[in-house]
Protein backbone atom coordinates (compact mmCIF):
# COMPACT_ATOMS: atom_id res chain seq x y z
CA UNK A 1 0.00 0.00 0.00
CA UNK A 2 1.34 3.18 -0.82
CA UNK A 3 2.36 6.28 2.08
CA UNK A 4 -0.75 8.44 0.23
CA UNK A 5 -3.29 5.66 0.53
CA UNK A 6 -2.15 5.27 4.41
CA UNK A 7 -2.56 9.15 4.84
CA UNK A 8 -5.99 8.92 2.69
CA UNK A 9 -7.79 6.53 4.75
CA UNK A 10 -6.41 7.71 8.30
CA UNK A 11 -7.79 11.02 7.31
CA UNK A 12 -11.10 9.62 5.70
CA UNK A 13 -11.67 7.93 9.80
CA UNK A 14 -12.02 11.81 11.18
CA UNK A 15 -13.99 12.36 7.76
CA UNK A 16 -17.20 10.46 8.43
CA UNK A 17 -15.27 7.05 7.86
CA UNK A 18 -15.55 5.77 11.30
CA UNK A 19 -18.92 7.46 11.71
CA UNK A 20 -20.77 5.22 8.59
CA UNK A 21 -18.38 2.22 9.36
CA UNK A 22 -20.69 2.61 12.48
CA UNK A 23 -23.79 2.58 10.63
CA UNK A 24 -23.31 0.00 8.41
CA UNK A 25 -22.61 -2.30 11.42
CA UNK A 26 -25.35 -1.16 13.25
CA UNK A 27 -27.23 -2.07 10.27
CA UNK A 28 -26.16 -5.41 9.88
CA UNK A 29 -27.16 -6.31 13.02
CA UNK A 30 -30.57 -5.06 12.88
CA UNK A 31 -30.76 -7.12 9.55
CA UNK A 32 -29.09 -10.01 11.95
CA UNK A 33 -32.34 -10.64 14.14
CA UNK A 34 -34.37 -11.84 11.45
CA UNK A 35 -32.94 -15.17 9.54
CA UNK A 36 -34.17 -13.22 6.36
CA UNK A 37 -31.97 -10.41 7.02
CA UNK A 38 -28.90 -12.30 7.38
CA UNK A 39 -27.27 -12.70 3.61
CA UNK A 40 -28.11 -8.70 4.02
CA UNK A 41 -26.62 -8.11 7.23
CA UNK A 42 -23.05 -10.23 5.91
CA UNK A 43 -22.86 -7.36 2.65
CA UNK A 44 -23.17 -4.94 6.08
CA UNK A 45 -20.24 -5.97 7.52
CA UNK A 46 -17.93 -6.26 4.19
CA UNK A 47 -19.13 -3.08 3.46
CA UNK A 48 -18.58 -1.90 6.81
CA UNK A 49 -14.85 -3.06 6.84
CA UNK A 50 -14.62 -0.99 2.77
CA UNK A 51 -16.27 2.05 4.90
CA UNK A 52 -13.63 2.18 7.22
CA UNK A 53 -10.73 2.01 4.33
CA UNK A 54 -11.91 2.89 1.05
CA UNK A 55 -8.89 4.39 -0.65
CA UNK A 56 -6.91 1.40 -2.83
CA UNK A 57 -10.64 -0.62 -3.40
CA UNK A 58 -13.01 -0.12 -5.33
CA UNK A 59 -16.73 -1.42 -6.45
CA UNK A 60 -17.79 -3.52 -9.06
CA UNK A 61 -20.19 -5.98 -10.29
CA UNK A 62 -19.86 -9.64 -9.41
CA UNK A 63 -21.40 -11.19 -12.94
CA UNK A 64 -18.21 -8.84 -14.47
CA UNK A 65 -15.69 -10.34 -12.18
CA UNK A 66 -16.47 -13.96 -12.21
CA UNK A 67 -17.65 -13.97 -16.01
CA UNK A 68 -20.93 -15.57 -14.45
CA UNK A 69 -24.38 -14.95 -13.29
CA UNK A 70 -25.04 -15.72 -10.33
CA UNK A 71 -28.38 -15.82 -7.75
CA UNK A 72 -27.34 -12.08 -6.52
CA UNK A 73 -26.68 -10.60 -10.45
CA UNK A 74 -30.10 -12.28 -11.37
CA UNK A 75 -34.11 -10.74 -10.70
CA UNK A 76 -33.59 -12.13 -7.26
CA UNK A 77 -30.60 -9.81 -6.64
CA UNK A 78 -32.67 -6.95 -7.89
CA UNK A 79 -35.73 -7.81 -5.96
CA UNK A 80 -33.31 -7.97 -3.13
CA UNK A 81 -32.16 -4.95 -3.64
CA UNK A 82 -35.52 -3.04 -4.38
CA UNK A 83 -36.48 -4.65 -0.82
CA UNK A 84 -32.70 -3.55 0.76
CA UNK A 85 -33.64 0.35 -0.68
CA UNK A 86 -36.41 1.04 1.32
CA UNK A 87 -35.49 -0.78 4.05
CA UNK A 88 -32.15 0.13 5.10
CA UNK A 89 -30.34 1.79 1.73
CA UNK A 90 -32.06 4.86 1.88
CA UNK A 91 -30.62 5.65 5.28
CA UNK A 92 -27.49 4.83 4.12
CA UNK A 93 -27.29 6.89 1.13
CA UNK A 94 -28.47 10.09 2.98
CA UNK A 95 -25.95 9.60 5.43
CA UNK A 96 -22.90 9.27 2.81
CA UNK A 97 -24.90 11.96 0.66
CA UNK A 98 -24.50 14.43 4.27
CA UNK A 99 -20.95 13.68 4.70
CA UNK A 100 -19.62 14.04 0.89
CA UNK A 101 -21.32 17.91 0.98
CA UNK A 102 -19.46 18.37 4.42
CA UNK A 103 -16.57 17.08 2.84
CA UNK A 104 -16.86 18.87 -0.80
CA UNK A 105 -17.00 22.56 1.34
CA UNK A 106 -13.14 21.93 1.36
CA UNK A 107 -10.32 21.58 -1.23
CA UNK A 108 -8.78 19.17 0.90
CA UNK A 109 -11.97 16.98 1.72
CA UNK A 110 -13.04 16.40 -2.53
CA UNK A 111 -11.07 12.81 -2.34
CA UNK A 112 -13.35 12.12 0.87
CA UNK A 113 -16.52 13.49 -0.58
CA UNK A 114 -15.77 11.17 -3.97
CA UNK A 115 -15.38 8.22 -1.34
CA UNK A 116 -18.55 9.01 0.47
CA UNK A 117 -20.77 9.48 -3.38
CA UNK A 118 -19.19 6.20 -4.14
CA UNK A 119 -20.48 4.54 -1.14
CA UNK A 120 -23.79 6.07 -1.69
CA UNK A 121 -24.17 4.59 -4.71
CA UNK A 122 -23.13 1.28 -3.21
CA UNK A 123 -25.88 1.52 -0.52
CA UNK A 124 -28.70 2.06 -2.93
CA UNK A 125 -27.98 -1.55 -4.43
CA UNK A 126 -25.54 -3.60 -2.80
CA UNK A 127 -26.16 -6.90 -3.88
CA UNK A 128 -24.35 -8.74 -6.74
CA UNK A 129 -21.75 -5.82 -6.05
CA UNK A 130 -18.25 -7.18 -4.79
CA UNK A 131 -15.25 -4.93 -3.25
CA UNK A 132 -12.02 -5.58 -5.42
CA UNK A 133 -8.28 -4.15 -4.37
CA UNK A 134 -6.58 -1.39 -6.68
CA UNK A 135 -3.41 -3.01 -7.49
Amino acid sequence: MSLLRLILNIAWLICGGFIMAFAWALIGIVACISIIGIPFARSCFVIAQLTLWPFGKDIDRRDRITRQRDIGTGSLGTLGNIIWFFLFGIWLAIGHLFHAVACFVTIIGIPFGIQHIKLAMLSIAPIGQQVVELD
